[in-house]
């Protein structure tokens, strides 16, 4: 009897224990149900909030969207009306350019045509010219012998100043003849008597003159100094040095007139000076 009163003793705690251990874990599980409950409520709660600020402004955004799309559907009717003008205009401005270039086409073309015309005209002047050129040299060719052949006709004549002897022109013909030699300038003159006359840079004047015997006296004035020609004969070459630098000059009369006059002509060097109307 004594012992199975100590077996109900010792075992009395030990369901107890266990009992109020089951009993903390419930309230624990129901304290953290209620506290999860709650936490759950709030987000709960702020998620609905958050959804219907969301709804809100989706509702806002909606509205925002269907007045673009009214806004863009009339812009787009505006721009499709402003496109159809800008078409119709580059219609015809294509039709314009278009036309503008047919005509310069046609420009070119008949400026072409023109051309070649030209070039075939221009090959046949060139054909021609070069005969005339041809025929030019073997003119020129003729002419330069001719030139050879009178000037060896030409008389050589001792002049007045330490006998040096020169080429002289008898008459016009002759004398043309010198002036195409080209090494000297010549200048013409008829002088009365008593008249002092400039003749190229010097001056002259008949004193007397002899038509009989083809004679006559004449003074000429260069460099501020006088020679004095005294009964000198036609065709007869009178000379003297003048210029800066003194050269040979010289004076020819080819005739003696009744009415005291004499004409000639004046020889100076192609480089000695000119008079001022004389290029």
């Amino acid at each position: 009897m004594s012992d199975e009163r100590t077996t109900v003793v010792e075992t009395t705690p030990a369901h107890s224990g266990a009992l109020l251990g089951a009993i903390a874990i419930a309230v624990l599980a129901a304290v953290g149900g209620l506290v999860w409950s709650y936490t759950l409520s709030n987000r709960i709660t702020h998620q609905e909030a958050a959804l219907s600020e969301a709804n809100q402004q989706n509702a806002k955004l909606a509205g925002e969207l269907r007045e673009t799309n009214a806004r863009l559907h009339v812009a787009t009717d505006e721009l499709g009306r402003s496109v159809g003008m800008t078409q119709k205009q580059m219609d015809t401005r294509a039709q314009e350019i278009m036309a503008r270039e047919a005509a310069d086409n046609k420009r070119l073309e008949t400026a072409q045509k023109q051309t070649a015309q030209q070039v075939s005209a221009v090959s046949s002047d060139v054909s021609s010219v070069k005969t005339d050129v041809g025929g030019v040299k073997t003119d020129l060719t003729k002419t330069q012998g001719d030139l050879a052949t009178a000037v060896s006709q030409l008389q050589s004549i001792k002049g007045d100043v330490d006998s040096h002897s020169s080429l002289i022109a008898r008459n016009a013909g002759e004398l043309e003849v010198l002036k195409h030699k080209g090494d000297r300038n010549y200048y013409e003159f008829t002088l009365s008597k008593g008249q002092k006359k400039p003749v190229g840079t010097v001056s002259l004047e008949l004193k007397k003159a002899d038509p009989k015997k083809s004679k006559f006296t004449l003074e000429v004035f260069a460099d501020d100094r006088q020679y004095d020609k005294k009964d000198r004969n036609v065709n007869e070459p009178l000379q003297f040095y003048a210029g800066k630098d003194p050269a040979l000059y010289e004076i020819v009369v080819n005739s003696v007139g009744a009415k005291n006059t004499v004409s000639g002509y004046l020889s100076t060097p192609k480089g000695a000076p000119a008079p001022p109307n004389v290029q």
